[in-house]
């Protein structure tokens, strides 16, 4: 009823992957007869993947990739701090004394050192006090960037991924079959209301940033609360890569305000 209506479709185009210009464009898969837009969602809790500072610093908007590292833009001592640990714990004479002058060589040399899911005991001091600083870090660089009530709201709309056109998610979230229609922002400001956006630093064993909104419904009359939080990780590993910024979304799809859930 909310989209075919009972009919068989006529044409099903497969969109995905691509990266097509604009800032809160919708996650769409596939496209049903030209209207109706599809996200194909497995297992996933991800709503969105992006370099930190396109998200804490820009707020999602526009397609600059920032360069450097964003560990060293936010907690320097403790990066330096860890990295010397590292240095010192590997033995390895030809590593630079700065953490800013690795090359894709040295970076190789760590890779071997550094294998395995846990870090050795003598180094997890430095990482947990590297994790706190990037979290809280990056937590400051987002509030300051969020500003005002419009900001805030915007930013909701693009964590949950609701843009200016309505679509469709159909997948599995692992406990149960998603099938939901996703309003566009004008539906929303006429059945909700942001009442606030926080974010925060949260501990755990790799930088991470809480966000929580409270969204008040006004068909209902009541407050409905959204969790989730960013995971701001190295992309290929330990000294691997830019670090990158996984938004995850822990209030489940169903309950989110703007997603409905289809009967």
């Amino acid at each position: 009823l909310d989209g075919l209506r009972g009919r068989s479709p006529r044409l099903v185009e497969w969109k995905g992957p691509h990266r097509p210009p604009g800032d809160d464009v919708v996650p769409a898969d596939l496209r049903i007869d030209h209207v109706y837009q599809v996200s194909c969602k497995y297992l996933s809790r991800i709503t969105v993947n992006a370099g930190p500072a396109r998200l804490f610093d820009r707020l999602l908007v526009g397609e600059e990739r920032s360069g450097g590292d964003w560990f060293a833009a936010v907690a320097p001592a403790e990066y330096q701090m860890l990295y010397a640990t590292v240095r010192d714990h590997v033995g390895a004479g030809g590593l630079p004394d700065h953490v800013d002058d690795l090359d894709r060589d040295h970076r190789e040399v760590l890779k071997a050192e550094l294998r395995g899911r846990a870090w050795p005991e003598e180094l997890r001091a430095p990482w947990a006090h590297l994790c706190d600083a990037v979290a809280s870090g990056s937590a400051r660089r987002w509030e300051t960037s969020l500003g005002d009530r419009r900001r805030r709201l915007r930013m909701f709309w693009r964590l949950v991924r609701i843009g200016d056109a309505p679509y469709f998610v159909l997948g599995a979230d692992g406990r149960s079959h998603v099938r939901l229609r996703i309003g566009s922002t004008w539906d929303w400001v006429q059945a909700f209301e942001l009442r606030s956006l926080d974010t925060f630093a949260r501990a755990a064993g790799q930088p991470e940033v809480g966000w929580r909104a409270v969204v008040h419904d006004r068909e209902g009359d009541v407050d409905r609360v959204v969790e989730g939080h960013v995971e701001v990780r190295w992309s290929h590993g330990r000294f691997q890569g830019s670090p990158e910024a996984k938004v995850y979304l822990d209030t489940a799809h169903a309950e989110v305000p703007g997603h409905h859930p289809l009967v």
